[in-house]
C-alpha cells in the first residue's frame, strides 16, 4: 500500500536538492520511494535523453536510481527502527558511503523502470540496504548501497 508522502518528501528543504532525489531541484530526477510492506519501491520512468544505445537506458541513470531509492530507505528505515514518523524532529539523512551495481541486462527505455529495495542490516549509523531493478518484471541490475547517516552538521538547524 502507497502511503500519501514519499520518503524524499519529509527532507527538510535545505537537503533537498539532490540531483537524483531533490524534491527542490527542478533539473534533478524528483524520485519518489515508499514502503511496501518490508520492501521500499520506486517508479521512474526514464525520458528519451536518458539514452545510453537507441532503445535502453544510460547506466549512470540505474545507479543514481539505486543510489537515491537506497539512501532514502535507509532513512525510511533509521525513522523506524528508532519508532519515530517520518519528518519527526532532529530530521534523518543518509549519504551514501558505497554504491556496488551489478548490471545484468539492458535495461529497456520505453517503460516504467522499478527499484525494489530491502533493509539488509541496520547498525549504528550505517545502514545497508539491497536493490533491484526492472522493467516489466525482468530484473535489469541488482545494487547495494551502504548508506551513513549524515553528520548533524549537514543538516539544517531546527
Amino acid at each position: 500500500m502507497q502511503e500519501e508522502k514519499a520518503f524524499q518528501d519529509y527532507y527538510p528543504d535545505d537537503v533537498s536538492r539532490c540531483y537524483g532525489c531533490g524534491r527542490l531541484n527542478e533539473h534533478g530526477h524528483q524520485i519518489k520511494s515508499y514502503w511496501d510492506g518490508d520492501e521500499s519501491v520506486c517508479r521512474f520512468k526514464p525520458e528519451p535523453y536518458h539514452t545510453a544505445i537507441p532503445g535502453y537506458v544510460y547506466g549512470g541513470l540505474i545507479a543514481s536510481l539505486i543510489d537515491c531509492h537506497s539512501t532514502g530507505t535507509a532513512a525510511a528505515a533509521a525513522y523506524r527502527e528508532e519508532g519515530r514518523e517520518m519528518g519527526t524532529s532532529p530530521p534523518i539523512r543518509f549519504l551514501t558511503g558505497s554504491l556496488h551495481v551489478d548490471y545484468l541486462k539492458p535495461t529497456p527505455i520505453d517503460d516504467v523502470i522499478e527499484i525494489r529495495g530491502r533493509v539488509k542490516e541496520i547498525k549504528g549509523r550505517k545502514v545497508v540496504v539491497t536493490s533491484e531493478l526492472s522493467v516489466r518484471n525482468v530484473v535489469c541490475a541488482k545494487g547495494e548501497v551502504v548508506a551513513v547517516r549524515a553528520p548533524k552538521h549537514f543538516m539544517p538547524d531546527e
